[in-house]
């Protein structure tokens, strides 16, 4: 017994959320994980590149799209990603359309996974008084994680850094000469990237618009459905 309680405190020092709220983070990041690529994989499909079909990535199956690391900064950072999914522009008759299309259809499937998620925490709680006290707290501590984690990510990969969706976005409307000096950049960018995010840099660079963005989304779902409270 005094092991597992060394055990669990030490664990606490390193892990962002409370041990007792992993198993509904696991849950959430399986799905928002899943949707979001396979919201990039079906709209490269649909405008004609199969790749990430033969590849196996437009499947609900989380194996074939959490990344190892990026799925652990989530427990120690509180945000990471998925394995990208792959897209041959080649496909695309319009690349710069169908590009932009692919690379936001990921975020934007996390924030309508972070609407419904509201949706349900504000009808858990019309139906606070018929449910179990116990099965109550624990659906309100599920669809608040959902909705901040979702939000998280939906935020998190907008962000103009290369591999995010968002360095993709920028590179499908921005004219293409500039594209190319971009791509050329591109690894540079990464690295860049990844010292942010590993260091405490990430604390000052990411968290005040992490936090800030998803307050401004959560009083925008707040205000669409104040009056039907």
């Amino acid at each position: 017994m005094y092991m597992r309680k060394r055990e669990s405190h030490i664990l606490d020092r390193f892990l962002i959320y409370p041990l007792e709220m992993i198993p509904y983070v696991v849950l959430t990041l399986a799905a928002a994980f899943t949707v979001h690529e396979v919201a990039h994989a079906y709209v490269a499909y649909k405008f004609g590149d199969e790749t990430a079909k033969r590849q196996g990535r437009l499947t609900l199956n989380p194996l074939k799209h959490l990344d190892p690391f990026g799925t652990i900064l989530i427990f120690i950072l509180g945000f990471g990603w998925a394995k990208p999914v792959p897209v041959n522009r080649f496909y695309f008759k319009n690349p710069r359309l169908a590009g932009f299309l692919v690379s936001i259809a990921g975020p934007i499937s996390n924030l309508i996974l972070a609407f419904i998620g509201f949706i349900l925490l504000l009808l858990s709680v019309k139906l606070s008084g018929t449910l179990p006290a116990g099965f109550y707290s624990g659906l309100l501590q599920f669809f608040t994680i959902w909705v901040n984690l979702n939000l998280l990510l939906f935020l998190f990969n907008l962000m103009p850094f290369p591999p995010l969706d968002g360095f993709r976005v920028i590179q499908d409307v921005v004219a293409p000469e500039v594209r190319a000096k971009l791509s050329k950049y591109e690894a540079y960018g990464s690295i860049v990237f990844l010292i942010i995010v590993i260091t405490p840099l990430g604390q000052y660079v990411f968290w005040p618009f992490l936090n800030d963005g998803r307050e401004l989304i959560i009083s925008i779902f707040n205000s669409v459905f104040r009056p039907l409270m």
